[in-house]
């Protein structure tokens, strides 16, 4: 065995110490505390709500059609522009928007205990609107800070530790304010829920705004500039290819989920041990996968982790296939969800890098927003189809066809993405700076009077 060289050794111990300064740092603090603030709206949406709704006795046709009000997340690239180019100056162009969002999200969400589910139904749901709107506006406004806060080496690890708290996020909503709601109430229990926005109200209050890139002024330029960089940095048939990447890499996994939890039923599953051995070892093997991934992404580069957790992805789809075979086996339930949702923890860490990644960091809110719903749209468009495909094919069969469906995404890999290329598809800050600059130049006659202070 061939002994290392003190060169050699030094080469590790200074990664290692890499390693460890970028896990410990301030950004991956303002990463942690920012991507919980981001991901408790939406739980409260997804499973407070619809819960509280149920245990006062609305029916599900009325839940269901409630659901609906969530669209603005699929739809937020609509209005990012007016992130980009809108602000006070004051706050600067990030923390304006998240400082104004967030405080608006705690007194939607706190409102809500001052309200009879089933006597103001419809100032509950207009209320619920008005969250998913807030929501929404915040993940642009938090999703393009990070983008501007997080150098190329920070990217990969402080995404995955976003990604891992705004999944942390739901113990809140989903947990702890349902047992606040059994011993003093709904109102305690949204009181309580609203209080756990502050932690991210305090830190957009201390944290500095990026200030190293200009962005385009007036709102036809906020509007056009970002699409045309995009276009004209890419292509027309490169950027074709890379929106249709972003919508194929995660197609196959977000068919495999969309009906998971029916699926759990129909292999004989009591909703003890759905609750109890699904959903935990889900979250917690999906929030290893994350961090896992942010931890590898700093050894190998975002490239290489989408070849390598993309593989993962796709293999751990079968798991659910060959648990067909062993129903009610809690053991086999438990093995499958865990290869599942590490796979889509490792995916997402990395896919959300990569999205990040290919942003202009001039135009960052609405080029990040247009990218991310392009990624929801399986999900949106396949959701109805995948009930039609399970019955007539049966549950083994319909894992299959998921697992081919997320073949073509990888294969696209070796266009958008190759092997061993890591950082092609990189924008230099200078670069970012002199396009910002001229699209200020470009748009200095459109600016809106005094009433909106812009850099």
């Amino acid at each position: 065995m061939q002994a290392s060289t003190p060169a050699q050794e030094r080469k590790d111990g200074g990664t290692r110490r890499s390693v460890l300064r970028l896990v410990f740092s301030r950004n991956s603090l303002i990463c942690m505390v920012l991507g919980f603030t981001s991901g408790l709206p939406f739980f409260v949406l997804i499973s407070l709500i619809p819960i509280w709704l149920r245990t006062n006795g609305v029916d599900l046709k009325t839940i269901g059609f409630l659901s609906a009000l969530s669209l603005p997340y699929s739809l937020k690239f609509l209005w990012a522009p007016l992130c980009d180019g809108f602000f006070v100056q004051r706050f600067g162009r990030r923390k304006t928007w998240m400082l104004g969002t967030q405080m608006l999200l705690m007194i939607a969400v706190a409102a809500m205990a001052f309200f009879d589910p089933v006597r103001d139904l419809s100032i509950v749901a207009a209320i619920s609107f008005c969250i998913a709107v807030f929501s929404a506006t915040q993940d642009i406004a938090i999703d393009a800070y990070r983008r501007e806060l997080l150098s190329d080496q920070e990217l990969g690890f402080g995404t995955s530790v976003h990604v891992n708290f705004y999944r942390v996020a739901q113990l809140v909503p989903g947990s702890l304010a349902l047992i606040l709601a059994d011993l003093g109430g709904w109102s305690v229990s949204y009181l309580v829920t609203a209080a756990f926005l502050l932690p991210g109200i305090a830190m957009s209050c201390l944290i500095r705004e990026p200030q190293r890139f200009k962005c385009s002024s007036g709102f036809r330029a906020a509007v056009t500039e970002p699409f045309r960089e995009f276009v004209g940095r890419k292509g027309v048939g490169g950027s074709l290819l890379f929106l249709l990447f972003l919508f194929a890499y995660k197609l196959g996994d977000s068919m495999a989920t969309a009906l998971i939890s029916p699926f759990y039923a129909d292999m004989g599953f009591t909703t003890t041990q759905i609750g109890t051995t699904a959903k935990f070892v889900g979250l917690s093997s999906s929030v290893c996968g994350a961090f896992l991934g942010g931890i590898l992404m700093i050894r190998i580069g975002i490239n290489r982790a989408l070849w390598f957790f993309g593989f993962v992805q796709i293999i751990t789809i079968l798991g659910f296939a060959l648990l067909t075979g062993y129903r009610g086996n809690v053991g086999m339930l438990a093995f499958a969800v865990f290869g599942e949702y590490l796979g889509v923890g490792l995916g997402t860490a990395c896919f959300i890098a990569f999205i990040a990644r290919a942003t202009n960091p001039a135009f960052t809110a609405t080029q990040f927003a247009l990218f991310s719903a392009v990624t929801a749209l399986p999900r949106v468009v396949f959701s109805s189809v995948t009930g039609i495909m399970a019955e007539t094919l049966g549950w083994f069969t319909f894992f299959c066809v998921c697992y081919c469906m997320a073949i073509p995404g990888m294969l696209l890999l070796l266009k958008v993405a190759p092997f061993g290329a890591d950082g092609d598809s990189r924008i230099s800050e200078s670069d970012a700076g002199e396009r910002g600059t001229a699209s200020q130049t470009a748009s200095e006659s459109e600016r809106d009077g005094g009433q909106v202070r812009q850099s």
